[in-house]
């Protein structure tokens, strides 16, 4: 999930569409949150790990 925000963001940025910027940044952030979370031993979503 952060790698595809990674990649929306920086096609957004390329071809200048505000829209794939926003939903680049909101991945990489979701992503970012359940990577911590499943890291401190959290489940997430009835797993234990994400990846």
């Amino acid at each position: 999930m952060i790698i595809l925000g990674i990649i929306l963001f920086i096609v957004g940025l390329v071809a200048t569409i505000a829209v794939l910027q926003t939903i680049g940044i909101i991945l990489i952030l979701v992503g970012a949150v359940l990577f911590v979370l499943g890291r401190t031993g959290h489940a997430v979503a009835g797993r234990r790990h994400y990846w």
